[in-house]
């Protein structure tokens, strides 16, 4: 029977309660099978061991609702669980236009915050139709769906204040393009990893806290990429090149950061790096993350040692955009179904141009012009903001994969 069909058919509500066992929802419907009803709607939740089962039905042939009731509230006490049935008409009422996904993160998730979460929604004109946990650890998140406010609103009435709430808060749009999202391209100086990899070169040169000045003025947007770039390799001229396997050896991947790239490739996603810094470590981290793509500057050496220069394209906030358009012509996916993630103002454009951009722990600034930002230190929790549970991140470390 259609929606339409049902918007004025007599229907029932029956809810059941209590102490979850298996069996529940079977049992509820053999007793109701007696009594030829349409199922229209079936919502059920566990928490903490106490399930909530609702089922709307169409009412019963005349004469038989009374018997249905006495029926279902014998077996509910049977069962040792409470039993409501609540008459009306026709199905749920229609959902407002626009719909969207408001992801939560909290390290923990207070009440306090959740309550202003919700109460935000409302405020922007929204409805929450449910509401369902993702994930436990390392982070709570809470996926709530909402109706009645168009998406680009209500991201600007939660994300811009999540950080008072003490949250991370991601909203994109519901429907099937969000699981349609199959190429995830990040930043790899503290974002994939937790170092600066030309602070890495240049404590063997001797140099690391200028070139570390240099780097943070750059990621605060206060000088241009290039000119620090072409400054802070320059320091590094007349550098032995057997160094370049001691940083390999020397860089931390970030927490979460195998597990993001094991699940998003068992998922079914292609991901790739994109780096200000240099190929002779992201070729190395390409091939030990299994990574799809991998661009960054290259380190010029000239008879085993480093000259100061970089060679090629220079790899630059632009430059960063241009390669996400570019892996994502060549993955075969549209602009709008990738992910972007970094930390710094060189990643801004990328950040923008992707479909969805996450700050990943980032400066101000990144954070302010993000589509949402994450502030806990665990690379993996990107996966929530996809809509991946922790239980499937576990269910895809059990896929064989070639």
């Amino acid at each position: 029977m259609s929606a339409s069909q049902t918007s004025d058919v007599p229907t029932l509500l029956v809810k059941i309660f209590g102490k979850d066992r298996p069996g529940i929802t079977a049992g509820l419907f053999d007793t109701l099978a007696a009594y030829s009803v349409d199922v229209v709607d079936i919502e059920q939740v566990v928490t903490r061991g106490r399930i909530v089962l609702c089922a709307l039905v169409t009412e019963p042939p005349s004469g038989l609702e009374g018997d249905l009731r006495a029926t279902v509230h014998s077996w509910a006490e049977s069962m040792k669980m409470q039993a409501e049935i609540i008459s009306g008409l026709g199905d749920n009422r229609p959902r407002g236009l626009g719909r969207s996904l408001v992801t939560v993160l909290g390290h923990p998730l207070t009440s306090e915050a959740t309550a202003t979460i919700a109460a935000r929604i409302t405020k922007a004109g929204g409805n929450i139709d449910r509401i369902f946990r993702l994930a436990k650890y390392p982070v709570t998140a809470v996926e709530f769906a909402v109706s009645g406010v168009e998406t680009e609103p209500l991201r600007t009435a939660l994300v811009t204040d999540a950080a008072r709430f003490g949250v991370d808060i991601a909203v994109v749009g519901a429907g099937l393009y969000r699981r349609a999202q199959r190429l995830v391209v990040m930043d790899v100086d503290s974002t994939l990893i937790q170092d600066e990899v030309i602070e890495l070169f240049a404590a063997h040169a001797g140099c690391e806290g200028e070139v570390a000045e240099v780097t943070a003025s750059a990621m605060r947007g206060e000088l241009d990429f290039e000119q620090s770039l072409h400054a802070r390799v320059a320091l590094l001229k007349g550098l032995d090149a057997s160094v370049v396997d001691k940083v390999r050896s020397e860089v931390r991947l970030t927490p979460g950061a195998r597990t993001l790239i094991r699940t998003l490739k068992r998922l079914g996603y292609q991901v790739g790096v994109v780096s200000g810094g240099f190929t002779q470590v992201t070729d190395d981290l390409k091939e030990r993350l299994g990574l799809d793509f991998a661009q960054a500057n290259t380190l010029e050496i000239v008879d085993g040692k480093l000259t100061g220069r970089v060679t090629g394209e220079i790899v630059d906030r632009a430059g960063k955009a241009r390669l996400l358009r570019r892996f994502a012509a060549e993955a075969g996916v549209p602009l709008s179904q990738t992910v972007a993630i970094g930390d710094g103002a060189n990643d801004l454009d990328m950040l923008n141009a992707a479909g969805l951009g996450v700050a990943f722990n980032a400066k101000p600034v990144v954070r302010e012009a993000a589509h949402t930002a994450v502030n806990v230190p665990f690379l993996d929790t990107v996966l929530y903001l996809l809509g991946v549970t922790r239980e499937e991140v576990e269910a895809a470390d059990t896929l064989d994969v070639d």
